[in-house]
């Protein structure tokens, strides 16, 4: 399988550069898996999409100001992007600079001087003059991705992160989550629809392009992760009562799917249960993966040839997510962080 088999066209006008003004005011693109077939609804239209008992499943990780900017002895001008932190006073970052980084390297920046320490990869080992996460909290940027043209803005603070973020720690939002709003919830609820949260802590690796054209030698950065016991109980629940579980994003499914894998290799829980606890997860998600906790999922539109669209066509099969990527395109639909979502369910033969 080659990283072009994931290509699909998309005028540039289609890349949402800012919020809606509403939450939940985005269009919501249902593709059936086992049959294509595609239809145009509304995100507010979720609960009469959904039946009583299903569970969404949230990914309840807080976006950290990620982005710090900094300067070298020479002058010269650094900015650094957290990946993910090691330890209390060390993190992994990608760093951009007009001159070659290298170990030893100090970088004056408005929380400190930050010392390389060493290369990992793609990436570089930091050291800090304080615990990491909160300096790059107080005194970074909001990470926006690549494609939004823009500097960060005060609404950024706010609309790049959902309304139950809570544990600090992902570099990226999980960007189906932001489309919730109080009065959608409150909706849901009223029609049945339970919730629980699970966390993983996206890292600046998911914005990676893939470079290989043979998909087997690409490899996924760590993310953390993690399933509390309740979150592990709620979802055996339903799975009891027969409901189905729904991925709210890729990194929910990410979590549950690498979950219960590790569950198995532990020989700790039967086939289908998530086991609650907590770990790394290096899960690469390609067409002939099968599926053991999700039923359905809701994502946003993600980039060509990226490794969350390469998820979605694993889950509803790859003609027929790029058919329905080339009904959005014609459709207007806005694509990415800030723009619309899909409720996709599986196709024939990938649950396992």
């Amino acid at each position: 399988m080659r990283r072009a088999d994931f290509h699909y066209e998309l005028p540039g006008e289609l890349i949402a550069q800012r919020p809606l003004g509403e939450r939940s005011a985005s269009r919501l693109l249902v593709l059936e898996g086992a049959s294509g077939c595609i239809t145009d609804r509304r995100i507010r239209d979720l609960p009469e999409l959904l039946e009583p008992g299903d569970l969404l499943v949230f990914n309840d990780t807080r976006v950290v100001a990620a982005r710090l900017r900094g300067v070298k002895p020479t002058g010269g001008q650094v900015e650094l992007l957290l990946e993910r932190c090691i330890g209390e006073c060390q993190a992994l970052v990608q760093m951009r600079a007009s001159k070659p980084i290298r170990p030893g390297l100090e970088i004056a920046t408005r929380g400190g001087v930050l010392r390389v320490v060493a290369r990992q990869g793609d990436l570089w080992l930091v050291a800090t003059p304080a615990p990491a996460l909160g300096l790059f909290d107080r005194h970074g940027e909001v990470p926006l991705p690549p494609y939004i043209g823009r500097g960060a803005e005060r609404e950024d603070r706010e609309r790049y992160q959902s309304i139950f973020a809570r544990e600090p720690g992902a570099v990226a939002a999980p960007t189906a989550s932001l489309h919730f709003d109080a009065a959608l919830l409150a909706a849901l609820a009223a029609r049945g629809v339970r919730r629980t949260f699970v966390t993983l802590h996206v890292g600046a690796g998911t914005f990676q392009p893939v470079r290989e054209d043979d998909l087997r030698r690409h490899t996924l950065h760590a993310e953390r992760f993690e399933v509390s016991a309740a979150a592990s109980e709620t979802i055996a629940d339903a799975r009891r009562h027969g409901a189905r579980v729904i991925a709210v994003g890729t990194t929910v499914a990410r979590a549950l799917e690498s979950a219960a894998a590790q569950g198995i290799c532990d020989g700790a829980t039967p086939a289908g249960a998530v086991p609650s606890g907590e770990g790394e997860t290096t899960l690469f998600v390609l067409p002939g993966y099968r599926f053991r906790v999700v039923d359905a999922l809701l994502t946003n539109f993600h980039l060509p040839e990226s490794t969350l669209l390469m998820m979605v066509a694993a889950f509803a099969g790859r003609e027929a997510v790029l058919a329905a990527y080339a009904h959005a395109v014609r459709a207007g639909y806005r694509f990415f962080s800030y723009g619309d979502a899909m409720l996709v369910t599986p196709a024939a033969g990938v649950r396992a």
